[in-house]
Protein backbone atom coordinates (compact mmCIF):
# COMPACT_ATOMS: atom_id res chain seq x y z
CA UNK A 1 0.00 0.00 0.00
CA UNK A 2 1.54 2.70 -1.23
CA UNK A 3 1.64 6.08 1.62
CA UNK A 4 3.93 9.02 1.67
CA UNK A 5 1.93 9.53 5.02
CA UNK A 6 3.83 11.05 7.68
CA UNK A 7 4.18 8.72 10.96
CA UNK A 8 5.79 9.98 14.29
CA UNK A 9 7.30 7.26 16.13
CA UNK A 10 7.92 7.41 19.55
CA UNK A 11 10.51 5.50 20.86
CA UNK A 12 11.57 3.29 17.98
CA UNK A 13 13.35 0.82 19.34
CA UNK A 14 13.09 -2.95 19.92
CA UNK A 15 9.77 -3.12 18.77
CA UNK A 16 9.72 0.46 16.67
CA UNK A 17 12.70 0.09 14.85
CA UNK A 18 11.03 -2.85 12.82
CA UNK A 19 7.89 -1.03 12.15
CA UNK A 20 9.82 1.81 11.04
CA UNK A 21 11.47 -0.61 8.73
CA UNK A 22 8.61 -1.85 7.41
CA UNK A 23 6.86 1.83 7.24
CA UNK A 24 9.60 2.72 5.39
CA UNK A 25 9.25 0.19 2.57
CA UNK A 26 5.73 0.86 2.04
CA UNK A 27 7.18 4.85 1.34
CA UNK A 28 5.38 6.20 4.08
CA UNK A 29 7.57 9.45 5.27
CA UNK A 30 8.64 8.47 9.05
CA UNK A 31 9.80 10.85 11.92
CA UNK A 32 11.59 9.11 15.04
CA UNK A 33 11.69 10.05 18.53
CA UNK A 34 14.85 8.89 20.36
CA UNK A 35 17.15 9.78 23.19
CA UNK A 36 20.71 9.25 21.70
CA UNK A 37 22.43 10.71 18.14
CA UNK A 38 23.81 7.66 18.35
CA UNK A 39 20.22 5.54 17.65
CA UNK A 40 19.26 8.71 15.24
CA UNK A 41 22.06 8.18 12.82
CA UNK A 42 20.80 4.22 12.85
CA UNK A 43 17.78 5.24 12.22
CA UNK A 44 18.14 7.60 9.12
CA UNK A 45 20.36 4.83 8.15
CA UNK A 46 17.10 2.55 7.66
CA UNK A 47 15.23 5.08 5.88
CA UNK A 48 13.78 7.53 8.69
CA UNK A 49 12.77 10.88 6.87
CA UNK A 50 13.71 12.63 10.31
CA UNK A 51 14.67 12.10 13.55
CA UNK A 52 14.10 14.65 16.82
CA UNK A 53 16.10 13.95 19.99
CA UNK A 54 14.38 14.38 23.20
CA UNK A 55 13.06 12.33 26.24
CA UNK A 56 9.46 10.90 27.49
CA UNK A 57 9.16 13.90 29.64
CA UNK A 58 9.68 16.33 27.09
CA UNK A 59 6.13 16.41 26.50
CA UNK A 60 6.01 19.94 24.53
CA UNK A 61 8.22 18.53 22.16
CA UNK A 62 6.21 15.47 21.63
CA UNK A 63 2.63 17.50 21.23
CA UNK A 64 4.65 19.97 18.75
CA UNK A 65 5.60 17.17 16.06
CA UNK A 66 2.58 14.88 16.73
CA UNK A 67 0.73 18.07 15.57
CA UNK A 68 2.40 17.70 12.67
CA UNK A 69 1.89 13.82 11.40
CA UNK A 70 -0.88 12.04 10.25
CA UNK A 71 0.06 8.59 12.59
CA UNK A 72 1.36 8.56 15.71
CA UNK A 73 2.61 5.05 17.31
CA UNK A 74 4.12 5.18 20.67
CA UNK A 75 6.35 1.90 21.28
CA UNK A 76 8.83 3.13 24.02
CA UNK A 77 7.36 1.85 26.85
CA UNK A 78 3.50 0.65 28.00
CA UNK A 79 3.86 2.89 31.10
CA UNK A 80 4.85 6.72 31.01
CA UNK A 81 1.93 8.80 31.29
CA UNK A 82 3.03 12.06 30.60
CA UNK A 83 4.36 11.32 26.79
CA UNK A 84 0.78 9.18 26.15
CA UNK A 85 -0.83 12.74 27.78
CA UNK A 86 0.93 14.45 25.25
CA UNK A 87 0.21 12.89 21.83
CA UNK A 88 -3.72 13.13 23.18
CA UNK A 89 -3.27 16.67 23.42
CA UNK A 90 -2.15 16.72 19.85
CA UNK A 91 -4.78 14.57 18.86
CA UNK A 92 -7.28 16.75 20.61
CA UNK A 93 -5.86 20.11 18.54
CA UNK A 94 -5.94 18.23 15.51
CA UNK A 95 -9.31 17.55 15.79
CA UNK A 96 -10.22 20.89 16.86
CA UNK A 97 -8.83 21.97 12.81
CA UNK A 98 -10.68 19.39 11.53
CA UNK A 99 -7.48 17.07 10.91
CA UNK A 100 -8.15 13.37 11.81
CA UNK A 101 -5.06 11.05 13.36
CA UNK A 102 -4.66 7.49 14.06
CA UNK A 103 -2.92 7.03 17.75
CA UNK A 104 -1.39 3.39 18.02
CA UNK A 105 -0.33 2.94 21.52
CA UNK A 106 1.89 0.27 22.90
CA UNK A 107 0.49 -1.45 25.87
CA UNK A 108 0.97 -5.16 26.75
CA UNK A 109 -0.54 -8.54 28.38
CA UNK A 110 0.97 -7.90 31.79
CA UNK A 111 -2.46 -6.37 32.55
CA UNK A 112 -3.86 -9.49 32.39
CA UNK A 113 -1.91 -10.67 35.22
CA UNK A 114 -3.89 -13.34 38.01
CA UNK A 115 -1.21 -13.33 40.61
CA UNK A 116 -0.41 -17.32 39.78
CA UNK A 117 3.29 -16.58 41.04
CA UNK A 118 4.41 -19.39 38.90
CA UNK A 119 1.68 -21.57 40.89
CA UNK A 120 -0.60 -23.10 38.39
CA UNK A 121 -1.73 -22.91 34.68
CA UNK A 122 -4.49 -20.64 34.46
CA UNK A 123 -7.51 -21.40 32.41
CA UNK A 124 -8.67 -17.73 31.78
CA UNK A 125 -7.77 -16.78 27.85
CA UNK A 126 -8.30 -13.43 26.69
CA UNK A 127 -9.77 -12.54 23.12
CA UNK A 128 -9.29 -8.96 21.82
CA UNK A 129 -13.01 -9.45 19.97
CA UNK A 130 -14.20 -9.72 23.46
CA UNK A 131 -13.78 -6.20 24.90
CA UNK A 132 -15.70 -6.36 27.60
CA UNK A 133 -13.93 -8.97 29.41
CA UNK A 134 -10.66 -6.67 29.12
CA UNK A 135 -12.73 -3.28 30.05
CA UNK A 136 -13.50 -5.61 33.12
CA UNK A 137 -9.97 -5.31 34.25
CA UNK A 138 -9.48 -3.71 37.28
CA UNK A 139 -8.11 -0.43 37.54
CA UNK A 140 -4.98 -1.32 39.31
CA UNK A 141 -3.85 -3.45 36.52
CA UNK A 142 -0.33 -3.12 34.98
CA UNK A 143 -0.45 -0.71 32.28
CA UNK A 144 -3.89 -0.35 32.80
CA UNK A 145 -3.98 3.41 34.06
CA UNK A 146 -2.40 4.18 30.96
CA UNK A 147 -4.96 2.37 29.09
CA UNK A 148 -7.83 3.84 30.72
CA UNK A 149 -6.54 7.46 29.78
CA UNK A 150 -6.83 6.74 26.47
CA UNK A 151 -9.72 4.64 26.48
CA UNK A 152 -11.54 7.61 28.10
CA UNK A 153 -9.90 10.51 25.11
CA UNK A 154 -11.48 7.79 22.43
CA UNK A 155 -14.56 8.32 23.63
CA UNK A 156 -14.45 11.98 24.19
CA UNK A 157 -12.80 12.03 20.26
CA UNK A 158 -15.52 9.90 18.93
CA UNK A 159 -15.02 9.85 15.05
CA UNK A 160 -12.71 13.09 15.36
CA UNK A 161 -9.31 10.18 15.93
CA UNK A 162 -8.94 6.76 15.18
CA UNK A 163 -7.13 5.13 18.12
CA UNK A 164 -5.97 1.52 18.93
CA UNK A 165 -3.88 -0.22 21.59
CA UNK A 166 -1.80 -3.01 20.66
CA UNK A 167 -1.37 -5.15 23.52
CA UNK A 168 1.91 -7.93 23.09
CA UNK A 169 2.97 -10.84 24.97
CA UNK A 170 5.86 -11.46 25.76
CA UNK A 171 8.47 -10.58 22.81
CA UNK A 172 11.45 -12.33 21.66
CA UNK A 173 13.90 -12.59 18.16
CA UNK A 174 16.63 -11.25 17.06
CA UNK A 175 16.63 -8.65 14.06
CA UNK A 176 20.95 -9.02 13.20
CA UNK A 177 20.57 -5.20 11.26
CA UNK A 178 19.36 -3.93 14.73
CA UNK A 179 21.59 -5.67 16.85
CA UNK A 180 19.05 -5.57 19.96
CA UNK A 181 18.45 -8.63 21.87
CA UNK A 182 14.50 -9.47 23.32
CA UNK A 183 14.29 -8.83 27.43
CA UNK A 184 12.83 -11.76 29.12
CA UNK A 185 14.67 -14.60 27.97
CA UNK A 186 17.51 -13.44 27.78
CA UNK A 187 17.35 -11.94 31.70
CA UNK A 188 16.65 -15.98 32.40
CA UNK A 189 19.84 -17.16 30.50
CA UNK A 190 22.22 -14.03 31.83
CA UNK A 191 20.62 -15.24 35.44
CA UNK A 192 21.27 -18.59 34.84
CA UNK A 193 24.80 -17.87 33.68
CA UNK A 194 25.45 -15.89 36.74
CA UNK A 195 23.91 -18.63 39.74
CA UNK A 196 25.15 -21.75 37.52
CA UNK A 197 21.06 -22.99 36.84
CA UNK A 198 18.51 -22.11 34.55
CA UNK A 199 15.43 -20.73 36.52
CA UNK A 200 12.02 -19.71 37.10
CA UNK A 201 9.27 -17.80 39.78
CA UNK A 202 7.41 -20.60 42.09
CA UNK A 203 6.67 -23.44 40.10
CA UNK A 204 7.24 -22.46 37.24
CA UNK A 205 3.49 -23.46 35.47
CA UNK A 206 2.48 -19.96 34.65
CA UNK A 207 1.65 -19.44 31.20
CA UNK A 208 2.05 -16.45 28.75
CA UNK A 209 2.19 -15.96 25.33
CA UNK A 210 4.65 -14.86 22.98
CA UNK A 211 5.27 -13.53 19.84
CA UNK A 212 8.66 -12.44 18.00
CA UNK A 213 9.38 -9.12 17.48
CA UNK A 214 9.30 -9.21 13.23
CA UNK A 215 5.66 -11.01 13.38
CA UNK A 216 4.63 -7.92 16.08
CA UNK A 217 5.79 -5.56 13.83
CA UNK A 218 3.87 -6.93 10.62
CA UNK A 219 1.27 -6.87 13.39
CA UNK A 220 1.58 -3.02 13.75
CA UNK A 221 1.54 -2.40 10.07
CA UNK A 222 -1.41 -4.96 9.55
CA UNK A 223 -3.57 -2.61 12.02
CA UNK A 224 -2.67 1.01 10.45
CA UNK A 225 -4.03 -0.71 7.40
CA UNK A 226 -7.05 -1.50 8.91
CA UNK A 227 -7.60 1.95 10.46
CA UNK A 228 -6.51 4.01 7.01
CA UNK A 229 -9.41 2.19 5.24
CA UNK A 230 -12.09 2.18 8.02
CA UNK A 231 -14.42 4.85 8.79
CA UNK A 232 -13.42 7.51 11.31
CA UNK A 233 -17.74 6.04 12.37
CA UNK A 234 -17.04 2.23 12.16
CA UNK A 235 -17.86 0.04 15.23
CA UNK A 236 -14.32 -1.82 14.61
CA UNK A 237 -12.48 2.02 15.36
CA UNK A 238 -15.29 3.14 17.55
CA UNK A 239 -16.13 0.11 19.79
CA UNK A 240 -13.08 -1.49 20.22
CA UNK A 241 -9.34 -0.14 20.60
CA UNK A 242 -7.75 -3.35 22.06
CA UNK A 243 -5.45 -5.64 19.59
CA UNK A 244 -3.54 -8.47 20.80
CA UNK A 245 -0.75 -9.81 18.88
CA UNK A 246 0.45 -13.59 19.85
CA UNK A 247 1.76 -16.03 17.58
CA UNK A 248 1.34 -19.20 20.00
CA UNK A 249 -1.91 -20.04 19.86
CA UNK A 250 -2.30 -23.31 21.92
CA UNK A 251 0.81 -24.26 22.12
CA UNK A 252 1.97 -22.13 24.80
CA UNK A 253 5.37 -22.89 26.92
CA UNK A 254 5.31 -22.64 31.03
CA UNK A 255 7.76 -20.31 32.12
CA UNK A 256 9.35 -23.35 33.86
CA UNK A 257 9.48 -24.77 29.84
CA UNK A 258 11.38 -21.65 28.84
CA UNK A 259 14.07 -22.68 31.67
CA UNK A 260 14.31 -25.82 30.76
CA UNK A 261 15.13 -24.77 27.04
CA UNK A 262 17.75 -22.19 28.78
CA UNK A 263 19.39 -25.07 30.89
CA UNK A 264 19.51 -27.67 28.39
CA UNK A 265 21.35 -25.55 26.06
CA UNK A 266 23.74 -23.80 28.48
CA UNK A 267 24.39 -27.38 30.23
CA UNK A 268 24.68 -28.52 26.13
CA UNK A 269 27.40 -25.82 25.89
CA UNK A 270 29.38 -26.48 29.46
CA UNK A 271 28.56 -23.41 30.94
CA UNK A 272 26.34 -25.22 33.40
CA UNK A 273 26.61 -28.41 35.37
CA UNK A 274 23.38 -29.46 35.81
CA UNK A 275 20.01 -28.69 33.29
CA UNK A 276 17.45 -29.09 35.59
CA UNK A 277 15.33 -26.06 35.95
CA UNK A 278 15.22 -25.22 39.75
CA UNK A 279 12.60 -22.20 41.42
CA UNK A 280 14.72 -18.89 41.90
CA UNK A 281 14.69 -17.45 45.73
CA UNK A 282 12.92 -14.16 46.03
CA UNK A 283 16.30 -12.71 47.53
CA UNK A 284 17.51 -13.34 43.89
CA UNK A 285 14.81 -11.22 42.34
CA UNK A 286 17.18 -8.34 41.76
CA UNK A 287 18.97 -10.15 39.38
CA UNK A 288 15.94 -10.68 37.15
CA UNK A 289 13.13 -7.52 36.87
CA UNK A 290 13.47 -6.41 41.12
CA UNK A 291 9.93 -5.67 42.20
CA UNK A 292 8.81 -6.42 38.55
CA UNK A 293 10.28 -9.86 38.59
CA UNK A 294 6.62 -11.70 39.61
CA UNK A 295 4.94 -9.26 37.01
CA UNK A 296 7.11 -10.07 34.38
CA UNK A 297 7.90 -14.16 34.83
CA UNK A 298 5.04 -15.41 36.90
CA UNK A 299 1.79 -14.64 35.86
CA UNK A 300 -0.73 -16.66 33.71
CA UNK A 301 -1.01 -14.26 30.54
CA UNK A 302 -3.22 -16.16 27.73
CA UNK A 303 -4.14 -14.09 24.55
CA UNK A 304 -5.17 -15.03 20.95
CA UNK A 305 -4.83 -12.53 18.20
CA UNK A 306 -8.23 -12.94 16.58
CA UNK A 307 -8.70 -9.55 15.57
CA UNK A 308 -5.31 -9.09 13.58
CA UNK A 309 -5.86 -12.73 11.86
CA UNK A 310 -9.24 -11.68 10.77
CA UNK A 311 -7.32 -8.86 9.10
CA UNK A 312 -4.95 -11.47 7.40
CA UNK A 313 -2.25 -10.82 9.56
CA UNK A 314 -0.32 -14.21 9.84
CA UNK A 315 2.74 -15.12 12.15
CA UNK A 316 5.68 -16.35 9.96
CA UNK A 317 8.61 -16.12 12.60
CA UNK A 318 10.40 -19.08 14.25
CA UNK A 319 9.53 -20.34 17.64
CA UNK A 320 10.65 -18.83 20.78
CA UNK A 321 13.06 -21.72 21.19
CA UNK A 322 14.00 -21.97 17.71
CA UNK A 323 15.05 -18.16 17.91
CA UNK A 324 16.91 -18.68 21.54
CA UNK A 325 18.81 -21.55 20.15
CA UNK A 326 19.98 -20.48 16.67
CA UNK A 327 19.88 -16.36 17.15
CA UNK A 328 19.38 -15.32 20.68
CA UNK A 329 21.64 -17.54 22.57
CA UNK A 330 24.69 -17.05 20.33
CA UNK A 331 24.81 -13.14 20.79
CA UNK A 332 24.33 -13.35 24.53
CA UNK A 333 27.15 -15.72 24.42
CA UNK A 334 29.61 -13.86 23.07
CA UNK A 335 28.38 -10.91 25.69
CA UNK A 336 30.73 -13.30 27.48
CA UNK A 337 33.85 -11.90 25.86
CA UNK A 338 35.65 -10.01 29.30
CA UNK A 339 31.93 -9.67 30.70
CA UNK A 340 32.06 -10.97 34.64
CA UNK A 341 28.14 -12.91 34.52
CA UNK A 342 28.86 -12.43 38.25
CA UNK A 343 28.51 -8.62 38.29
CA UNK A 344 24.78 -8.30 36.66
CA UNK A 345 22.21 -7.10 38.63
CA UNK A 346 19.21 -7.52 36.46
CA UNK A 347 17.17 -5.51 34.27
CA UNK A 348 15.85 -2.08 35.12
CA UNK A 349 14.40 -0.58 32.50
CA UNK A 350 10.68 -0.55 31.45
CA UNK A 351 9.34 -3.93 30.25
CA UNK A 352 5.90 -3.46 27.89
CA UNK A 353 4.64 -6.82 28.04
Amino acid sequence: MASGKKVFIVGPGFIGWAVLDLLVKENYSVTGFVRRQEHADQLTASGAADTVLGDLNDTALITKHALSHDVVIHTATADHLPSVEAILEAVQQRAEKGLSTIFIHTSGTSLLDDGAVGAYKGDKVFRDDAPAEINALPDTAPHRRIDLAIVGAQKQLGDKAKIAIMIPPTIYGYNPRHGRLSIQVPVLTRYALKHGYAGHVGAGRAVESNVHVNDLARGYVALLHHLEASPSNSPSVLDNPYYFCESTGDDEPSWRDVAALIGAELHKAGLIADPEPRTIPPENYGDLFGSGTLSNLGLNSRSRAVRLRALGWRPVEKSLAESFVQDELPVILKEGGGRDWKALDGYHKAVSS
